[in-house]
């Protein structure tokens, strides 16, 4: 498998597609003869680390308005619908800057690139702390969704490249459940600080920029060369070669499944919990969200070594179970039964995509692995973004529950359609072709 496609791993939380290096000018340049070997190393693990706690930390950021979202529909007089555009301007900006600042990365190198686009995070972050209505609020989103497209890919690629002893598939499998955690682990954070610490409406957001701070130095020390390959920066839209657009749809489709389901719950469910479960606490609204993509990776983690067709059909079953315990929760106005089904469909979650991305990384040919990849996750966000808003404008007719109560059934016979459709491609272990 090449590097750009064990970078590729992380996906939609929102790591696209990295660009692949020429090992020449891609790693950082070798200590001279007088450089202590030990200092070397020592070296090396900084800037790995340092770029786990970059990821790790501006992808936290990306969500952190989850449990929020009901105090601005009461604040700003916003409804559901408007709720969910906030997900897909975010996701509309992060293919933007995928299309754009992915080739940028390839031709100034990482350092720069990643410096804009953390200090984009702060000031995402800065506008939504200081916001006072709806327009800073999209604004905010808008340019967190930049600031994730420009960085992600290249932080994941720096990742693989900078890993202290060359083992580039852990690399890109700590990427990969890094990405998934921590856009879990916001909600959380952000439920917690809102309900039990000052200013609510804007803590979260300065506990963000603050971790950034680190972030933003650990990138600046990283050689000038990471990354740069000497290509001419031009924007690339993606192609999908012929011979595997049959095989291609498959794939793309678990993985905007997989990801409507996310959206929408990290839209919705803080809102749907708090009506459903007839409280208020900030903390259980947030968590009831995150709690999804935090199994999702360890999910990852537990079954990573199951193959493409058997963690996408395990990951379908859970997705549909899962939405169905959304049901069920809403209509027993159980707090534990929500919670279950989020693990539920976390671990569904998680499978489904990672199923998605083995299979793409499995038929994309090797001289246009960059374009399958891309379009991948092109299909992907916007395919979710639609799906996550198409439920918001539900909701402004048949009223929050009655809207999700939808989104379950459709998603879960979507999800069990797509299962019974690859059917042919399933093989349990122990199972014998032709039974």
């Amino acid at each position: 498998m090449s590097q750009e496609s064990r970078a590729a791993a992380a996906g939609p939380g929102g790591s696209p597609p990295a660009r692949q290096a020429t090992p020449a000018t891609a790693t950082a340049p070798a200590p001279g003869p007088a450089a202590p070997r030990g200092a070397a190393a020592a070296a090396s693990r900084a800037r790995f680390t340092g770029l786990g706690y970059a990821l790790a930390v501006l992808l936290t950021g990306t969500n952190l308005a989850t449990p929020l979202y009901a105090g601005y529909e009461r604040r700003f007089g916003l409804s559901p619908f408007d709720v969910t555009l906030l997900v897909a301007v975010y996701a509309a900006a992060v293919i933007v800057a995928l299309l754009a600042c992915g080739p940028l990365s390839d031709t100034a190198g990482y350092r720069p690139v990643l410096l804009a686009g953390l200090a984009a995070a702060a000031a995402g972050s800065a506008l939504l702390a200081a916001a006072s209505g709806p327009a800073a609020l999209f604004a905010g989103r808008a340019v967190q969704g930049l600031a994730v497209g420009t960085c992600s890919g290249a932080l994941t690629a720096g990742l693989v490249l900078t890993e202290p002893r060359g083992r580039q598939a852990r690399a890109s499998f700590l990427a990969a459940t890094t990405t998934t955690a921590a856009c879990g682990a916001g909600p959380v954070l952000a439920g917690a600080l809102a309900q039990y610490g000052p200013a609510p409406r804007s803590l979260s957001f300065v506990v963000e920029i603050g971790l950034l701070i680190p972030a933003i130095a650990a990138v600046a020390m990283l050689p000038a060369s990471l990354g740069r390959t000497g290509h001419r920066w031009q924007p690339r839209w993606p192609r999908l070669p012929a011979a595997i657009r049959g095989q291609f749809v498959r794939p793309a489709l678990v993985s905007m499944l997989a990801w409507a389901v996310a959206y929408v719950v990290l839209a919705l469910v803080p809102s749907y919990a708090a009506a459903t479960l007839g409280g208020s606490n900030l903390l259980v609204d947030g968590a009831a969200a995150g709690s999804l993509l935090l199994v999702a990776a360890a999910a990852q983690a537990a079954c990573r070594s199951w193959g493409s067709a058997r963690a996408e059909a395990a990951g379908l079953l859970g997705l549909a179970a899962g939405l169905a315990g959304l049901i069920a929760a809403g209509a027993a106005g159980s707090a534990p039964v929500l919670f279950a089904a989020m693990a539920v469909a976390g671990a569904g979650q998680g499978l489904a995509f990672m199923g998605g991305v083995r299979r793409i990384n499995e038929i994309a040919p090797a001289d246009t692995r960059a374009g399958t990849v891309s379009m991948f996750y092109l299909v992907t966000y916007s395919g979710s973004g639609l799906v996550t808003a198409g439920v918001g404008l539900l909701a402004s007719h048949l009223g929050l529950r009655g809207s999700v109560d939808v989104f379950a059934v459709a998603l879960a016979a979507a999800c069990l359609l797509t299962l019974a459709a690859g059917r042919g491609r399933l093989r349990w272990p122990g199972r014998r072709p032709g039974r």
